[in-house]
């Protein structure tokens, strides 16, 4: 099943009719409950009403007939009749008319009732007895409660306006919610580039930031994965090539130990390669498995010299430290030392002889700063970005003669970055500056 398709769902699997057809139960539902409201109301409040109406109407027309007669009484009724709009009658207790004189037996109630009323063939019709059984009042048509078909038009009315309010709110609601599965799933399909175009404040807003700061995470991790192997192929092509001619060479060749010796130094060259990867994917890997501690970066930089100073003696330079900082961060050590020694060897392997390596150690009350300078050759203003990439060499030959594999910066970049630090890289003039800053222990929880 196509994107396209899967995204088309049958009406019944919408989430469009899913929501339309909640708010139309629900208005069905209210209309329900309203409805059973009203009828309890008439009940218990209108009739009541209409029935001690009735049954002063029917006192006062038994005391007009009493007293003035029959005459008066159809006056009455003629007056009632023309006020109401209907027809009104006071029967004797066998329902017979008092005025006209005919049957209107089928206007009362069925025994032993005393008052009913009813709506029949369009009319309602209303009947009390008098107290003493002789008179019953009727009325026939009079204007009768609200009927539920009086209405209905409106009801419908507001059920479709509802409807499209409804329709229009699961469209505002549903089609971020599809953008946003369709941006999913084309990126599952390996276009890392998509993103929820989206400007909501709202949770919908929210969760297309989310996916968008997802979707750029994890196309610069894939990227630089993508990067990183093919770096790696680029960089063991050379030496497994060498290797292999090395190897053939040893068959044929009176002097092996020249071919062992290419060959020592080929598989060297691809032993440092290989750890170098390994320390990076342990640099990426969790900071908290890496064994978090209080570390002083003084005493760390103070290690690194110590460890660094033989090296640099043998190309005859020496290390110049100046500063000194007494606050204490927190992360590990070991990925701290191998940063800071990463830039010590990049200075020393690029210092002419008879140079210095000067070395600076300053703090603010937030981070700490160690900046180590050589005074070499520099590198091209265009590159001083780029130093820090896997594999990155600004002068190839130069570095394939140093046996580096372009790692170092590389390892030390990603182990600053996981202490929340920085790494810069400067021209010096003469000379190349590399900054470290990290931010000691207290900022760090204040962050």
């Amino acid at each position: 099943m196509s994107l396209r398709e899967r995204l088309r769902l049958s009406p019944t699997r919408s989430l469009y009719f899913a929501v339309f057809l909640a708010m139309v139960g629900t208005l069905s539902l209210s209309f329900f409950v309203f409805r059973q409201i009203s009828v309890r109301l008439e009940r218990k409040h209108f009739d009541p009403v209409y029935d001690r109406l009735d049954e002063l109407q029917l006192e006062t027309a038994s005391r007009i007939l009493n007293n003035d007669g029959q005459k008066a009484l159809a006056n009455y009724l003629t007056g009632l009749d023309r006020i109401s709009g209907a027809h009104h009658y006071l029967l004797d207790a066998n329902g017979i008319d008092l005025i006209g004189g005919g049957s209107k037996a089928e206007l009362l109630p069925p025994y032993p009732a005393s008052k009913w009323r009813i709506r029949t063939g369009g009319h309602s019709v209303a009947a009390q007895r008098s107290e003493d059984g002789r008179y019953w009042f009727a009325a026939v048509g009079q204007p009768s409660r609200p009927q539920i078909w009086t209405f209905l038009p409106y009801y419908f009315l507001v059920l479709g306006a509802t409807g499209v309010l409804c329709w229009l709110a699961s469209v505002a609601v549903v089609s971020p919610i599809r953008r946003i599965a369709a941006s999913i799933a084309l990126f599952g399909q390996g276009n890392l580039s998509v993103r929820v175009p989206s400007k909501r404040q709202d949770e919908i807003g929210q969760l297309g930031a989310s996916f968008n700061q997802m979707g750029e995470r994890l196309q610069r991790m894939i990227i630089s994965e993508r990067r990183l192997l093919a770096d790696i192929s680029h960089e063991l092509r050379s030496p497994l090539a060498r290797l292999k001619f090395a190897a053939k060479l040893g068959r044929k060749s009176t002097d092996t130990d020249a071919a062992f010796d290419r060959i020592d130094r080929d598989v060297d060259r691809i032993a440092s390669l290989v750890a170098g990867i390994v320390e990076i994917t342990l640099v990426e890997g969790d900071p908290e498995a890496q064994g978090l501690e209080i570390v002083s970066l003084g005493e760390v930089l103070d290690e690194v010299i110590r460890d660094s100073t033989l090296e640099a003696e043998v190309r005859g330079c020496r290390i110049a430290l100046n500063g000194s900082s007494a606050g204490e961060i927190l992360g590990n050590r070991e990925l701290l030392r191998r940063a800071i020694e990463n830039v010590m060897r990049n200075g020393i392997r690029y210092s002419p002889e008879q140079s210095t390596i000067d070395v600076f150690l300053v703090g603010d009350p937030n981070a700490a700063e160690i900046a180590i300078r050589d005074y070499g050759s520099g590198v091209p203003e265009d590159t001083l970005t780029r130093i820090f990439d896997p594999f990155f060499r600004a002068e190839e030959a130069r570095d394939a003669q140093g046996g580096g594999s372009g790692l170092g910066l590389s390892i030390a970049k990603r182990a600053v970055q996981v202490h929340h630090g920085t790494i810069t890289a400067e021209n010096a003039l003469p000379g190349l500056r590399v900054r470290i800053r990290i931010p000691f222990f207290k900022a760090t929880m204040q962050d």
